[in-house]
């Protein structure tokens, strides 16, 4: 696992940029500062409007205005210290000029015909060093360029490749070198805190005896993932090298299993706790990728962090409209996550008079289908469930059916029509639900609240939406088809037979 040294810190242009009109520096906290950043740009017209904008993990954001004065000079009250990072002008026609800020003065000069080329960095350590190395990795990729060319050769021998091979790796340790460089002599500064965020850990040869020694290396990896990152220091957020490190963790490090997820996550905020920035860009980070993973169950790490962050008062950078929002969010969630019981659901039967308890149904397994007979998806999915029943009903397989049609005689009659399932049907219909049908029913035992309200219970926002669950009615899979289900339950009888 060797550093990615030339995708390191490579030309930004402004093109990329995502400029949103919330700052996450608000330009009043930016004046009243003693340290000015102060630029002289050539090729700017008097006149001309320019952006100071700060990156907050891999976006971009308005942090201040000015306005260009005689000889294309201009300046800013730089940003505190605590608020410092890795900051950009914002130039007219595309233009774009970083700098890393740490609250001391910054002056730098260019030509806005020539950018990042131009930049001659007059004041301001980090900026220069950033600038430095900027300078040594574009003569790296100038070297590498004609081994890139010569590769695309079809006719090199094996001696040929090996030799470019070689070639690439001593350009490689170069580039190491230059970084173990700056942390020896400038390992106190942000930029040099910033360089070990793209430096990917030396992980060591699994030892002679390890029983699988690419999954050893794989756990060393995942323990050295997040030696490179000062958990303290809070700018480290407005570098796009920090975000770039959550998603490669999130998407390709990390087990994709709510369990193991919920764990790492919450051992990571637990370690950015020691400063605020950091701990509110990992909360938000992790919340927000929980909520729209694509991967069955994580919902689970989802409600976690919302009850530990954000209904316990610790997420205190949201409004109450916000918080209100995100809560919502989690309880539409709640009652049905993966390991946990699903509520009981109490509906009548196609008859509309026998009212059938989810809670039972005694079997093995029960799937829990919500399905709409005006739904086309819903309609193609019928004959796969109806193979599933046939083959996994003698194993144990009991189907628990919710027509989710708000009235009950297209469901009814779909029934009838194309004789669907032998399996439990049940739906609602406007006369129960009516409000004082509904509080009748439930003040005398013979549904819930929960039932009656089931499509906000199981967050039905499209159909079919199913739910494996096991003997005690607890969700071993949510959203998957009968293919799927009929997967799931091979292997969970696999297991059983091993055990």
């Amino acid at each position: 696992m060797r550093p990615l040294p030339f995708s390191v810190f490579q030309k930004s242009c402004a093109p990329l940029l995502v400029l949103l009109l919330a700052a996450a520096i608000p330009v009043g906290a930016l004046h009243g500062q003693s340290a000015e950043l102060r630029f002289s740009i050539k090729g700017m017209a008097e006149g001309d409007t320019v952006f100071l904008a700060n990156y907050y993990g891999n976006k971009m954001y308005y942090a201040d205005t000015a306005v260009v004065g005689a000889k294309g000079k201009f300046q800013f009250p730089s940003p505190p210290a605590e608020k410092g990072g890795k900051y950009g002008l914002v130039l007219p026609e595309n233009g774009f000029v970083e700098m890393i800020v740490t609250g001391n003065n910054i002056e730098l000069e260019a030509d806005r015909a020539n950018l990042p080329g131009s930049v001659v960095v007059k004041t301001g350590r980090d900026t220069e060093l950033f600038y430095d190395y900027l300078g040594f990795i574009q003569d790296m990729r100038e070297k590498r360029a004609p081994i890139d060319a010569r590769a695309q050769d079809s006719t090199m021998t094996e001696a040929e490749k090996a030799q470019l091979t070689q070639d690439l790796q001593v350009l490689n340790l170069q580039v190491e070198a230059e970084q173990d460089r700056i942390q020896e002599e400038h390992g106190s500064t942000l930029f040099a805190k910033m360089i070990r965020l793209v430096r990917e850990p030396d992980v060591p040869d699994a030892p002679y005896d390890a029983a699988n020694p690419q999954l050893w290396r794989y756990y060393k990896f995942r323990s050295m993932y997040w030696d490179r990152l000062d958990f303290a220091d809070g700018r480290l957020v407005r570098d796009p090298a920090l975000h770039n490190l959550l998603e490669q963790y999130w998407n390709g490090v990390m087990p994709q299993l709510p369990d193991t997820a919920l764990a790492e996550v919450n051992k990571l905020i637990s370690r950015a706790k020691s400063d605020p920035d950091m701990f509110k860009y990992f909360v938000h980070f992790f919340t927000f990728s929980a909520e729209k993973s694509q991967v069955m169950c994580m919902d689970k790490v989802f409600v976690d962090l919302v009850d530990r962050y954000y209904a316990s008062g610790m997420a205190d950078w949201l409004n109450e409209e916000q918080l209100k929002k995100v809560m919502d969010r989690a309880e539409d969630l709640r009652y049905a996550l993966c390991g946990n019981r699903i509520p009981n659901v109490i509906l009548p039967d196609t008859t509309q008079q026998e009212w059938v308890s989810l809670y039972d149904v005694e079997s093995e397994y029960t799937l829990l289908s919500i399905w709409e007979s005006t739904c086309g998806h819903c309609k193609k999915e019928m004959p796969k469930l109806e193979e599933l029943y046939a083959e996994w009903h003698p194993k144990g397989l009991e189907i628990y059916a919710i027509g989710n049609d708000f009235e009950p005689e297209p469901w009814l009659k779909f029934l009838r029509t194309k004789d669907i399932g032998d399996w439990i049907h049940v739906s609602d219909n406007p006369e129960i639900n009516a409000a004082d049908s509904a509080t009748a029913l439930i003040m005398a035992g013979v549904t819930t609240l929960q039932s009656l309200n089931f499509r906000t219970t199981f967050d039905v926002y499209a159909t079919p939406k199913m739910f494996l669950l096991d003997r005690d009615k607890k969700v071993i899979a949510k959203q998957v088809g009968a293919e799927q289900i009929s997967e799931i339950l091979m292997r969970m009888e696999a297991e059983k037979a091993r055990q």
